[in-house]
């Protein structure tokens, strides 16, 4: 029982079930599943005697446990298996297997002492009964957040998940003080009439179970490769001189995103160079504070305790300097002298440098026929008085092709002209192209 693939986890696997919404498998597909583990050691194969018989079994949403396979039976990525469980059994999907579950399990603190047990391959009635358990579990949901709301408990009850044979049902919440739910799971089981089980969650394990789009345009971090949540602070946001500003900083659950994290340390060690962002300098003019700091440039900006609408920047080596030189009792000179002049540099935005007209198909004589209308004006000779004048009555309807073919033949004068411009060679002229009329029965 899986989607078809016995390599579901493997980066390259091309499921040939997929639809526009995903895999049509999702609970059997390795590949379409969050937090998923890339097997780069599938391709070899280890001694039967080396072979670890520890596997990494998932269920809904980011849940996963570690099972022995006690009967040697073959398995791989996706394969459906009915597990321990207590009470009762369970149904799972294998995600991992082979040396990396050990890697896995020594990452987890897995202990390998007592461990739970995989007793077979699923079989059709296993999954229908497990199919049939999750269909309810979206309407058991609603249902239990009117018992709870009916209750007056301050809880919300972000998931529910059924066990594969539905002998028990996990309620997920999340709660900002310890709830007394006693009634509330007297109320849970004579509506549901199995074995409730609560788990209390954080608001962060909660956007990660529910997933969604972050800012940054790209799937949660949590709900996709991040595992551990460590804590995020103000601190963070304030030593990569970002604007403390709620809305920003914060996450879809509410707390300060996980990734003001990422590129802290390396601000740390770029802001080791700097001196104190409390540094004073005692100038001629008067006192000057540190107003802002730009670890990119390098640069630090002043301002004088009197006047603090004018800044001046200051490079980070000339702003050792002058502290130098105030510790040894002298001032340093006035800010307007030691500012650093920015040449001003043409801004090219290639957006706009871009004229859509350079697809247009302009005409390559159309500066030709310019020039030379205006060296003909200037000549002076019959053929160009001839040129010149303006022509009346050259309508296609008074003299047809075939009259005006006959009057060129017939007319010397033009025939003089064109001997005396053979010595000089002609100019060519270019029909005029008139646009072609429109057909109204098209």
């Amino acid at each position: 029982m899986s989607c078809g693939c016995k390599t579901s986890g493997d980066s390259s696997h091309s499921c040939g079930t997929k639809s526009e919404n995903g895999c049509e498998k999702v609970d059997t597909c390795g590949n379409s599943y969050k937090l998923s583990v890339f097997d780069w050691l599938s391709d070899i194969n280890n001694p039967p005697q080396s072979k670890f018989d520890f596997v990494e079994v998932r269920f809904k949403n980011d849940r996963k446990q570690f099972y022995k396979n006690v009967h040697h039976l073959p398995l791989h990525i996706g394969s459906v298996v009915t597990v321990e469980s207590s009470p009762g059994h369970d149904i799972g999907v294998v995600s991992l297997t082979g040396e990396l579950v050990k890697i896995q399990m020594k990452k987890k603190r897995a202990s390998e002492e007592n461990p739970l047990k995989i007793y077979r391959i699923a079989n059709q009635k296993d999954v229908e009964v497990w199919q049939e358990a999750r269909k309810k579990e979206e309407s058991v949901k609603i249902q239990a957040r009117k018992i709870a709301y009916a209750l007056n408990l301050a809880m919300k009850i972000t998931d529910v998940e059924f066990q594969g044979d539905g002998q028990k049902v996990t309620f997920y919440y999340t709660a900002d003080s310890r709830v007394d739910f006693r009634q509330l799971i007297k109320e849970y089981a004579l509506a549901f009439r199995t074995k409730i089980d609560m788990k209390q969650i954080g608001f962060r394990q909660e956007a990660a179970k529910v997933g969604g789009i972050g800012s940054c345009g790209r799937e949660l971090c949590c709900s996709t490769w991040l595992t551990d949540f460590r804590s995020v602070n103000t601190n963070a946001a304030r030593y990569q001189q970002l604007s403390i500003n709620p809305q920003k900083l914060a996450g879809q659950c509410g707390k300060l995103k996980c990734c003001l994290n990422y590129e802290l340390d390396s601000y740390l060690d770029a802001l080791s160079d700097f001196p104190s962002s409390s540094t004073t300098l005692d100038t001629e003019k008067g006192k000057a504070f540190c107003i802002k700091i730009d670890v990119f440039k390098k640069r630090m900006w002043f301002a004088y305790v009197d006047h603090s609408m004018a800044w001046y920047d200051l490079e980070v080596q000339e702003v050792k300097k002058l502290i130098a030189q105030n510790k040894r009792g002298e001032k340093t000179p006035p800010l307007e002298d030691l500012k650093i002049v920015d040449l001003p540099t043409k801004s090219v935005d290639l957006i706009q440098e871009s004229n859509i007209e350079r697809f247009d198909r302009k005409s390559r004589n159309q500066g030709k026929n310019q020039n030379r209308r205006n060296s003909g004006g200037n000549q002076k000779g019959p053929g160009n008085q001839r040129q010149n004048q303006k022509p009346e009555n050259r309508s296609p309807e008074n003299k047809p092709a075939e009259k005006q073919g006959e009057r060129r033949k017939n007319n010397p004068e033009r025939n003089q002209t064109k001997s005396g411009n053979q010595q000089n060679p002609p100019q060519k002229k270019f029909k005029k192209k008139f646009q072609p009329k429109r057909d109204n029965n098209a």
